[in-house]
């Protein structure tokens, strides 16, 4: 089972109460509870998600969710694209999103959690801080923890690197 970022907290409650289900657990940039940074920029977003202003929304996510290398790689005419593309995915239901991050708390089942895991830690990350991650990794028995510089979104910005991490350790469990 596979877990990023808001989606790892739902991962993380099936892991633990249905274990029987479970052979092995990757949580990529996860968060178990909204610490006070993630508490700051989910009232940001949830504001902006508000407002309907998906252009101001893309420019916020995505100084939030990219790395610093690859965000100062780009070139104006590549942000102002990369912005455009994400102002017309900006989902409706960001603000409901949103709320969830606000919601959620599942320290209390990372010791349940039985299964092999591995925590992959977003070094550059604005969403969901490092010390979240290595509290996982802390938390969860047996669980290791594997950094990727980069931002929130590893999948875009570190592909290889990220996907070798998930296929090596799965190829184990």
């Amino acid at each position: 089972m596979s877990g990023f970022s808001l989606d790892g907290s739902v991962a993380i409650r099936a892991a633990a109460r249905h274990s029987e289900r479970v052979t092995a657990l990757v949580l990529t940039a996860t968060f178990p509870y909204r610490d006070n940074r993630l508490a700051l920029a989910s009232s940001v977003w949830r504001k902006i998600a508000a407002s309907g202003d998906r252009e101001t929304l893309a420019e916020f996510l995505l100084m939030m969710a990219l790395g610093t290398q690859v965000l100062e790689s780009m070139s104006s005419e590549q942000l102002q694209e990369t912005l455009g593309f994400a102002a017309a995915a900006a989902a409706d239901g960001s603000p409901e999103q949103v709320n969830l991050v606000g919601q959620v708390d599942v320290r209390d089942d990372l010791a349940g959690i039985k299964v092999p895991t591995l925590v992959i830690s977003t070094t550059d990350d604005w969403v969901a801080s490092t010390a979240l991650h290595r509290r996982l990794a802390e938390t969860i028995p047996g669980a290791r923890l594997a950094e990727i510089a980069g931002g929130h979104l590893p999948m875009l910005e570190r592909t290889d690197e990220w996907l070798q991490l998930i296929t090596d350790f799965l190829g184990k469990h």
